[in-house]
């Protein structure tokens, strides 16, 4: 079988990871979301809408706990899917 070759403009250390996002109820839930997921080293947001988000992550940077971390420190309970 050939080798499953990610389509997507990805450095070969990137992981992507989705997020379900409890209390996300706005477009203002969603910006403070994109805040928080911005200011961490090594994650690439790729979308964040009312109640989850999708981030690309260079695990030797960042962790998902971390990324989870931040948006519950945002307000916001996140777990991993």
């Amino acid at each position: 079988a050939e080798p499953y070759l990610e389509t997507q403009a990805m450095s070969s250390t990137s992981n992507r990871t989705t997020l379900s996002i409890t209390g996300m109820t706005c477009g203002h839930c969603v910006s403070a979301v994109k805040q928080a997921l911005g200011e961490l080293n090594g994650v690439t947001i790729e979308q964040v809408a009312i109640g989850s988000a999708t981030v690309q992550y260079d695990p030797a940077v960042v962790q998902p706990s971390a990324i989870a971390d931040a948006v519950s420190d945002a307000g916001y309970t996140a777990s991993i899917n």
